[in-house]
Protein backbone atom coordinates (compact mmCIF):
# COMPACT_ATOMS: atom_id res chain seq x y z
CA UNK A 1 0.00 0.00 0.00
CA UNK A 2 1.01 3.64 -0.37
CA UNK A 3 1.80 5.79 2.66
CA UNK A 4 2.85 9.44 2.91
CA UNK A 5 5.93 9.73 5.10
CA UNK A 6 6.62 13.07 6.76
CA UNK A 7 10.26 14.16 6.93
CA UNK A 8 9.48 17.89 7.24
CA UNK A 9 6.82 20.25 5.93
CA UNK A 10 8.53 20.49 2.54
CA UNK A 11 9.42 16.83 2.29
CA UNK A 12 6.45 14.47 2.41
CA UNK A 13 7.14 11.33 0.36
CA UNK A 14 4.84 8.67 -1.03
CA UNK A 15 6.38 5.31 -0.11
CA UNK A 16 5.32 1.66 -0.24
CA UNK A 17 4.63 -0.50 2.80
CA UNK A 18 2.90 -3.78 3.53
CA UNK A 19 -0.78 -3.59 4.40
CA UNK A 20 -0.98 -4.01 8.21
CA UNK A 21 -1.99 -7.42 9.53
CA UNK A 22 -4.79 -7.37 12.11
CA UNK A 23 -5.44 -9.74 15.01
CA UNK A 24 -8.81 -11.09 16.13
CA UNK A 25 -9.61 -7.98 18.18
CA UNK A 26 -8.73 -5.37 15.54
CA UNK A 27 -10.09 -3.93 12.32
CA UNK A 28 -8.48 -2.84 9.06
CA UNK A 29 -9.86 0.38 7.58
CA UNK A 30 -9.54 1.54 3.99
CA UNK A 31 -9.01 5.31 4.28
CA UNK A 32 -11.30 7.28 1.98
CA UNK A 33 -10.70 10.82 3.26
CA UNK A 34 -8.00 12.26 5.51
CA UNK A 35 -7.80 15.90 6.61
CA UNK A 36 -4.52 17.76 7.02
CA UNK A 37 -4.64 19.32 10.49
CA UNK A 38 -2.80 22.47 11.51
CA UNK A 39 -0.91 20.35 14.02
CA UNK A 40 0.39 18.17 11.17
CA UNK A 41 2.40 21.16 9.91
CA UNK A 42 3.51 22.27 13.39
CA UNK A 43 7.09 21.57 12.43
CA UNK A 44 8.74 22.31 15.79
CA UNK A 45 6.54 19.57 17.25
CA UNK A 46 6.64 17.03 14.41
CA UNK A 47 10.22 17.21 13.22
CA UNK A 48 11.69 15.57 16.33
CA UNK A 49 9.73 12.38 15.60
CA UNK A 50 10.30 12.30 11.84
CA UNK A 51 10.18 10.31 9.67
CA UNK A 52 6.64 9.20 10.44
CA UNK A 53 3.20 8.78 8.90
CA UNK A 54 0.88 11.50 10.14
CA UNK A 55 -2.86 11.94 9.67
CA UNK A 56 -5.57 11.61 12.30
CA UNK A 57 -8.71 13.18 10.80
CA UNK A 58 -9.94 10.16 8.87
CA UNK A 59 -13.02 8.41 7.59
CA UNK A 60 -13.22 5.20 5.64
CA UNK A 61 -14.64 1.73 5.12
CA UNK A 62 -13.85 -1.36 7.18
CA UNK A 63 -11.93 -3.76 4.96
CA UNK A 64 -11.58 -6.56 7.52
CA UNK A 65 -12.77 -7.19 11.08
CA UNK A 66 -11.25 -9.66 13.55
CA UNK A 67 -13.44 -12.52 14.69
CA UNK A 68 -13.79 -11.07 18.21
CA UNK A 69 -15.07 -7.71 16.93
CA UNK A 70 -18.79 -7.67 17.58
CA UNK A 71 -20.01 -4.16 16.75
CA UNK A 72 -18.41 -3.66 13.35
CA UNK A 73 -18.11 -5.62 10.13
CA UNK A 74 -16.49 -5.37 6.73
CA UNK A 75 -18.22 -2.73 4.62
CA UNK A 76 -19.19 -0.41 7.50
CA UNK A 77 -18.51 3.27 6.90
CA UNK A 78 -16.63 4.60 9.95
CA UNK A 79 -14.80 7.42 11.61
CA UNK A 80 -11.90 6.40 13.89
CA UNK A 81 -10.28 8.51 16.59
CA UNK A 82 -6.51 8.11 16.86
CA UNK A 83 -6.24 9.01 20.57
CA UNK A 84 -8.54 7.26 23.04
CA UNK A 85 -8.65 7.34 26.86
CA UNK A 86 -8.64 4.29 29.11
CA UNK A 87 -11.96 5.38 30.73
CA UNK A 88 -10.90 4.08 34.15
CA UNK A 89 -7.95 6.12 35.47
CA UNK A 90 -8.19 9.02 37.94
CA UNK A 91 -8.28 11.58 35.13
CA UNK A 92 -10.95 9.81 33.08
CA UNK A 93 -13.14 9.31 36.16
CA UNK A 94 -12.87 13.05 36.86
CA UNK A 95 -13.77 14.10 33.31
CA UNK A 96 -10.22 15.00 32.30
CA UNK A 97 -10.08 12.31 29.62
CA UNK A 98 -7.60 14.21 27.47
CA UNK A 99 -5.09 14.18 30.36
CA UNK A 100 -5.22 10.38 30.41
CA UNK A 101 -1.81 8.81 29.78
CA UNK A 102 -3.39 6.14 27.60
CA UNK A 103 -4.90 8.79 25.35
CA UNK A 104 -1.46 10.25 24.70
CA UNK A 105 -0.01 6.85 23.82
CA UNK A 106 -2.72 5.42 21.58
CA UNK A 107 -2.81 5.73 17.79
CA UNK A 108 -3.64 3.76 14.71
CA UNK A 109 -1.08 2.05 12.50
CA UNK A 110 0.62 3.55 10.61
CA UNK A 111 -1.29 6.86 10.35
CA UNK A 112 -4.16 8.44 8.45
CA UNK A 113 -2.06 9.40 5.43
CA UNK A 114 -2.04 5.84 4.12
CA UNK A 115 -4.33 3.65 2.06
CA UNK A 116 -5.08 1.30 4.97
CA UNK A 117 -4.79 1.57 8.74
CA UNK A 118 -4.85 -1.03 11.51
CA UNK A 119 -7.12 -0.07 14.40
CA UNK A 120 -5.96 -1.50 17.78
CA UNK A 121 -8.45 -3.09 20.15
CA UNK A 122 -8.77 -0.08 22.47
CA UNK A 123 -9.44 2.22 19.52
CA UNK A 124 -12.06 -0.20 18.24
CA UNK A 125 -13.76 -0.12 21.65
CA UNK A 126 -13.60 3.60 22.46
CA UNK A 127 -12.74 5.42 19.24
CA UNK A 128 -14.59 3.82 16.32
CA UNK A 129 -18.01 5.12 15.25
CA UNK A 130 -20.26 4.23 12.35
CA UNK A 131 -20.97 7.08 9.96
CA UNK A 132 -24.65 7.93 9.62
CA UNK A 133 -25.89 7.97 6.04
CA UNK A 134 -26.28 11.77 6.38
CA UNK A 135 -22.53 12.14 6.95
CA UNK A 136 -20.22 12.09 3.93
CA UNK A 137 -16.66 10.85 4.11
CA UNK A 138 -15.48 14.46 3.77
CA UNK A 139 -17.67 15.52 6.67
CA UNK A 140 -16.34 12.55 8.64
CA UNK A 141 -12.88 14.14 8.65
CA UNK A 142 -14.33 16.95 10.79
CA UNK A 143 -15.60 14.71 13.59
CA UNK A 144 -12.37 14.76 15.61
CA UNK A 145 -11.50 18.47 15.18
CA UNK A 146 -15.10 19.52 15.80
CA UNK A 147 -15.08 17.34 18.92
CA UNK A 148 -12.10 19.30 20.24
CA UNK A 149 -13.99 22.56 19.63
CA UNK A 150 -17.09 21.24 21.38
CA UNK A 151 -14.99 20.27 24.39
CA UNK A 152 -13.27 23.66 24.55
CA UNK A 153 -16.50 25.65 24.49
CA UNK A 154 -18.05 23.40 27.10
CA UNK A 155 -15.07 23.79 29.42
CA UNK A 156 -15.11 27.56 28.90
CA UNK A 157 -18.85 27.63 29.66
CA UNK A 158 -19.72 29.77 26.63
CA UNK A 159 -23.15 31.37 27.10
CA UNK A 160 -25.71 33.03 24.82
CA UNK A 161 -25.39 36.46 26.43
CA UNK A 162 -21.62 36.65 25.98
CA UNK A 163 -19.29 38.26 23.47
CA UNK A 164 -16.81 35.80 21.98
CA UNK A 165 -13.52 36.91 20.47
CA UNK A 166 -11.73 34.30 18.35
CA UNK A 167 -8.10 35.12 17.62
CA UNK A 168 -7.00 33.14 14.59
CA UNK A 169 -9.48 32.32 11.81
CA UNK A 170 -7.96 29.16 10.42
CA UNK A 171 -10.05 26.02 10.36
CA UNK A 172 -10.19 25.64 14.16
CA UNK A 173 -11.16 29.28 14.62
CA UNK A 174 -13.85 28.94 11.96
CA UNK A 175 -15.30 25.88 13.67
CA UNK A 176 -15.39 27.80 16.95
CA UNK A 177 -17.20 30.64 15.20
CA UNK A 178 -19.68 28.39 13.44
CA UNK A 179 -20.41 26.36 16.57
CA UNK A 180 -20.91 29.53 18.62
CA UNK A 181 -23.24 30.86 15.91
CA UNK A 182 -25.35 27.70 16.21
CA UNK A 183 -25.67 28.47 19.94
CA UNK A 184 -26.97 31.99 19.26
CA UNK A 185 -24.09 33.64 21.10
CA UNK A 186 -24.72 37.38 21.50
CA UNK A 187 -21.73 38.62 19.49
CA UNK A 188 -18.86 36.87 17.72
CA UNK A 189 -15.78 38.78 16.61
CA UNK A 190 -12.94 37.25 14.56
CA UNK A 191 -9.33 38.41 14.49
CA UNK A 192 -6.70 37.37 11.95
CA UNK A 193 -3.86 38.80 9.87
CA UNK A 194 -5.28 37.25 6.70
CA UNK A 195 -8.19 39.00 4.91
CA UNK A 196 -9.14 35.78 3.13
CA UNK A 197 -9.74 34.09 6.48
CA UNK A 198 -11.54 37.10 7.92
CA UNK A 199 -13.93 36.96 4.97
CA UNK A 200 -14.49 33.27 5.65
CA UNK A 201 -15.15 34.07 9.31
CA UNK A 202 -17.88 36.55 8.36
CA UNK A 203 -19.48 34.00 6.02
CA UNK A 204 -19.45 31.34 8.74
CA UNK A 205 -21.02 33.34 11.52
CA UNK A 206 -18.77 36.11 12.82
CA UNK A 207 -20.72 39.33 13.38
CA UNK A 208 -17.59 41.42 12.92
CA UNK A 209 -13.94 40.97 12.04
CA UNK A 210 -10.80 42.85 12.97
CA UNK A 211 -7.39 42.74 11.30
CA UNK A 212 -4.70 41.81 13.80
CA UNK A 213 -2.64 44.71 12.46
CA UNK A 214 -5.29 47.22 13.63
CA UNK A 215 -5.96 48.54 17.12
CA UNK A 216 -7.84 45.43 18.18
CA UNK A 217 -8.72 46.68 21.67
CA UNK A 218 -10.29 49.95 20.47
CA UNK A 219 -12.18 48.27 17.64
CA UNK A 220 -13.44 45.54 19.93
CA UNK A 221 -14.76 48.11 22.40
CA UNK A 222 -16.45 50.05 19.59
CA UNK A 223 -18.19 46.88 18.44
CA UNK A 224 -19.15 45.76 21.94
CA UNK A 225 -20.71 48.76 23.70
CA UNK A 226 -17.40 49.82 25.23
CA UNK A 227 -16.58 46.39 26.70
CA UNK A 228 -13.96 43.81 25.95
CA UNK A 229 -14.77 40.13 25.30
CA UNK A 230 -16.33 37.78 27.84
CA UNK A 231 -14.50 34.84 26.29
CA UNK A 232 -11.33 34.97 24.20
CA UNK A 233 -10.38 31.78 22.39
CA UNK A 234 -6.84 31.71 21.00
CA UNK A 235 -6.67 29.54 17.86
CA UNK A 236 -3.18 30.34 16.68
CA UNK A 237 0.20 29.53 18.15
CA UNK A 238 1.62 32.97 17.35
CA UNK A 239 3.14 34.50 20.48
CA UNK A 240 1.73 37.90 19.50
CA UNK A 241 -1.78 36.41 19.58
CA UNK A 242 -1.25 34.99 23.06
CA UNK A 243 -0.12 38.40 24.29
CA UNK A 244 -2.98 40.12 22.51
CA UNK A 245 -5.51 37.88 24.24
CA UNK A 246 -4.43 39.17 27.65
CA UNK A 247 -5.53 42.66 26.67
CA UNK A 248 -8.84 41.71 25.09
CA UNK A 249 -10.64 39.97 27.96
CA UNK A 250 -13.27 41.79 30.02
CA UNK A 251 -13.64 41.74 33.80
CA UNK A 252 -14.96 38.39 34.93
CA UNK A 253 -14.01 36.93 31.57
CA UNK A 254 -12.07 33.89 30.39
CA UNK A 255 -9.14 33.33 28.06
CA UNK A 256 -8.98 29.84 26.60
CA UNK A 257 -5.82 28.72 24.84
CA UNK A 258 -6.94 26.30 22.16
CA UNK A 259 -3.54 26.73 20.51
CA UNK A 260 -0.34 27.62 22.32
CA UNK A 261 3.03 29.23 21.50
CA UNK A 262 6.19 27.17 21.03
CA UNK A 263 7.66 25.57 24.17
CA UNK A 264 10.64 27.94 24.24
CA UNK A 265 8.41 31.02 24.06
CA UNK A 266 7.00 32.66 27.17
CA UNK A 267 5.13 35.81 28.12
CA UNK A 268 4.15 37.65 31.26
CA UNK A 269 0.62 37.52 32.66
CA UNK A 270 -0.66 40.57 34.59
CA UNK A 271 -1.76 38.33 37.41
CA UNK A 272 -2.51 41.18 39.81
CA UNK A 273 -5.00 42.76 37.40
CA UNK A 274 -6.49 39.38 36.61
CA UNK A 275 -6.83 38.58 40.32
CA UNK A 276 -8.67 41.82 41.01
CA UNK A 277 -11.03 41.30 38.08
CA UNK A 278 -11.63 37.56 38.44
CA UNK A 279 -10.26 36.72 35.02
CA UNK A 280 -9.72 33.05 34.25
CA UNK A 281 -7.00 31.56 32.04
CA UNK A 282 -7.52 28.01 30.87
CA UNK A 283 -6.56 25.48 28.20
CA UNK A 284 -8.29 22.75 26.26
CA UNK A 285 -6.74 19.80 24.45
CA UNK A 286 -8.23 17.07 22.32
CA UNK A 287 -11.60 15.37 22.53
CA UNK A 288 -13.11 12.59 24.63
CA UNK A 289 -15.57 9.96 23.33
CA UNK A 290 -18.60 11.97 24.51
CA UNK A 291 -17.32 15.02 22.62
CA UNK A 292 -17.02 12.92 19.48
CA UNK A 293 -20.57 11.59 19.90
CA UNK A 294 -21.85 15.15 20.19
CA UNK A 295 -19.81 16.10 17.13
CA UNK A 296 -21.35 13.28 15.12
CA UNK A 297 -24.85 14.39 16.12
CA UNK A 298 -24.19 17.99 15.09
CA UNK A 299 -22.81 16.91 11.73
CA UNK A 300 -25.61 14.40 11.14
CA UNK A 301 -28.22 17.08 11.80
CA UNK A 302 -26.39 19.67 9.64
CA UNK A 303 -26.00 22.13 12.51
CA UNK A 304 -22.50 23.09 11.39
CA UNK A 305 -21.64 24.36 7.90
CA UNK A 306 -18.65 22.13 7.27
CA UNK A 307 -18.72 21.86 3.49
CA UNK A 308 -18.25 25.62 3.23
CA UNK A 309 -14.90 25.18 4.99
CA UNK A 310 -13.50 22.68 2.48
CA UNK A 311 -11.28 24.47 -0.02
CA UNK A 312 -9.19 21.61 -1.42
CA UNK A 313 -9.71 17.92 -2.17
CA UNK A 314 -6.47 16.32 -3.33
CA UNK A 315 -5.39 12.98 -4.74
CA UNK A 316 -2.85 11.12 -2.65
CA UNK A 317 0.11 11.97 -4.86
CA UNK A 318 -0.72 15.66 -4.30
CA UNK A 319 -0.23 15.48 -0.53
CA UNK A 320 2.90 17.65 -0.65
CA UNK A 321 0.77 20.38 -2.20
CA UNK A 322 -1.66 19.92 0.68
CA UNK A 323 1.07 20.33 3.29
CA UNK A 324 2.29 23.45 1.49
CA UNK A 325 -1.20 24.94 1.50
CA UNK A 326 -1.80 24.30 5.20
CA UNK A 327 1.68 25.44 6.24
CA UNK A 328 1.45 28.67 4.20
CA UNK A 329 -2.01 29.41 5.68
CA UNK A 330 -2.95 31.85 2.94
CA UNK A 331 -5.90 30.92 0.74
CA UNK A 332 -6.87 27.53 2.08
CA UNK A 333 -9.06 26.31 4.90
CA UNK A 334 -9.84 22.60 5.13
CA UNK A 335 -7.56 20.49 2.94
CA UNK A 336 -8.62 16.87 2.44
CA UNK A 337 -6.48 14.13 0.92
CA UNK A 338 -7.98 11.00 -0.65
CA UNK A 339 -5.45 8.18 -0.06
CA UNK A 340 -7.15 5.69 -2.36
CA UNK A 341 -7.24 8.00 -5.36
Amino acid sequence: MRVAVYYNNKDVRIEEREIPTINEDEILVKVIASGICGTDVMEWYRIKKAPLVLGHEISGIIEKAGKNVKNFKAGDRVFVSHHVPCMKCHYCLNNHHTACETLHKTNFDPGGFSEYIRIPKINVEFGTFKLHENISFDEGTFIEPLGTVIRAQRLANLKENQTLLVIGSGISGLMHINLAKSKNVRKIVAVDINEYRLDAAKKLGADDSISASDDVISKLKNLNDGRLADLVIVCTGALSAAKQALNCVDKGGTILFFAVPKPDESFEIPINDFWRNEIKIMTSYGAAPDDLIESIELIKNKKINLNAMITHRLKFDEIQKGFNLVAEAKESLKVIVEPNK
